[in-house]
Formats: structure tokens, C-alpha cells, sequence
């Protein structure tokens, strides 16, 4: 059986890869197990100074959550660590830095894991957007109020709002990546900013990832801004929109939205 996460170390690096290319990556809960594990094993390894995640493939990073596995009734969060939320990664910061090599498009989930990541690099096809509202959802994974810590206020809000994507180019420009490179040299520009992390003396990048995140006993004081989001997708959960979103867009249509 082929595994939904692909783990190897390089060096100093560990290397995260999405292995699921025939579904866009999407996040079900092996993809949340794994890369979780993933995370915990880097934490606990002093030989590890910095985790890269990245998607297999050429056309996707990550399509975000699984929607077949969830219109199956299936859970798609790491069984007994709900807490860390989709893909085992959004909720789940650890000191060693965190590099994003984005292969393909992001979005959705996909943008979420971009936005909880310390740096990123991009390769020119990429693609990142928040999508959800079209679907009658919103990003749950935090999305909703990273994006807007992350880009100008009102570049944030226009996707959100929008669910429009925007390119590689602009990314880069608004400083959602740190790189744009050509598709077949992302994971090498993230393996090299990597390195050069590496280099450092690691303790003293610990401490400084965790005093700019304010990470005090593996945890961010943002726990305000997720129980605001987990009220408010669980009443949108329940709407008749979110039905209509999912169909609309399985059955390749534009929906019918009731407000209700």
C-alpha cells in the first residue's frame, strides 16, 4: 500500500510530501496523521533544524480537504489529535522553521497550509486562493483570519470574499512566498533556503522562531480567533448553502444559494 506521506530527511531537512497526486493531495485523515507525525518527529530530533512540505506531483500542492472523503462521512483530521487541525499541520507550530515548497495550485486547504507555514516558495504555475465561500463554506483552517495577518487588509479580504485565486507573480509581491522559482527547481530553492537555516546555530533559531510567534509551550495565543472560526463553520456547516455549494459544484453548475 502506497503511503498517503512521504518522509525523508536530507541532512539537516526533513522532507514532507503530500503523496496523494491522483486526488490533488487533498487532506484525509492518513494525509493528517502522517504529516502530524511528520512534525512531531522533527520536534523531538535535534538532528532536525527545519521541515520543508511539499505536494507529489507537478499539478497540485495541496486541494485542500478531502470533499469525497468528508461526503462519505469520514473525518479527515488526525484520529486523537483533532487539535491539530487539517492536514495535522495548520494548529500543530513546532520551533524548527517550516518551508512551504509549493509545486502546484493551493487553494483552499491547500493556501491554509501556505499561511501556517514560516516561509514559502512557489513555483511559477502555482496558484493560492480561499474558494470556500463558493461552495457555501468559509476557511476554517484558519485561513480566514491568517490571510488578512498575512497580505494587506484589504488584498486579504477581497479573496476571501471573492474566493477569486491569485498567481504566483502576485504572491510573491504581496509577500505570501518568498520565492518564485520554475516548477521543476521549487523543492531545490526550499531544500537550499533550508540549508542555509540549517547553518545556524539551531537553538538560537528555535528561540527566535518562538519569540516571533509567540510559541510558549507549543502553543500560539491565537486561540481566540479558532473558537471564533469553530462557531461560526459549525453554523454554516448546517446551512442549506453548503449542500447547494457541494452539489453545484460536483455537478459542475452554479448554485442556487437560499440564504438559509
Amino acid at each position: 500500500m502506497v503511503s498517503a506521506v512521504l518522509v525523508e530527511q536530507r541532512e539537516h531537512v526533513l522532507v514532507v510530501t503530500i503523496n496523494r497526486p491522483q486526488a490533488m493531495n487533498a487532506v484525509d485523515a492518513e494525509v493528517s496523521t502522517g504529516v502530524g507525525e511528520a512534525l512531531e518527529q522533527a520536534e523531538a530530533d535535534a538532528q532536525i533544524r527545519a521541515v520543508v512540505l511539499t505536494g507529489a506531483g507537478e499539478r497540485a500542492f495541496c486541494a485542500g480537504a478531502d470533499l469525497k472523503a468528508l461526503g462519505r462521512g469520514q473525518g479527515i483530521l488526525a484520529p486523537g489529535h483533532e487539535d491539530w487541525n487539517l492536514a495535522g499541520y495548520v494548529r500543530h507550530p513546532i520551533s524548527k522553521p517550516t518551508i512551504a515548497a509549493v509545486n502546484g495550485f493551493a487553494l483552499g486547504g491547500g493556501t491554509e497550509l501556505v499561511l501556517a507555514s514560516d516561509l514559502a516558495v512557489a513555483a511559477e504555475t502555482a496558484t493560492f486562493g480561499l474558494p470556500e465561500v463558493a461552495r457555501g463554506l468559509f476557511a476554517a483552517a484558519g485561513g480566514a483570519f491568517r490571510l488578512p495577518e498575512q497580505l494587506p487588509r484589504k488584498v486579504a479580504m477581497e479573496m476571501i470574499l471573492t474566493g477569486e485565486p491569485i498567481t504566483a507573480a502576485r504572491a510573491l509581491e504581496l509577500g505570501l512566498v518568498n520565492r518564485v522559482v520554475p516548477a521543476d527547481l521549487v523543492l531545490d530553492a526550499a531544500l537550499e533556503l533550508a540549508g542555509r537555516i540549517a547553518a545556524n546555530a539551531p537553538l538560537a533559531v528555535q528561540a527566535s522562531k518562538r519569540v516571533a510567534l509567540g510559541l510558549v509551550d507549543g502553543k500560539i495565543a491565537d486561540d481566540a480567533a479558532w473558537d471564533l472560526t469553530n462557531r461560526e463553520i459549525m453554523g454554516v456547516a448546517r446551512t442549506e448553502d453548503v449542500r447547494e455549494g457541494t452539489l453545484a459544484f460536483a455537478e459542475k453548475r452554479k448554485p442556487n444559494w437560499q440564504a438559509r
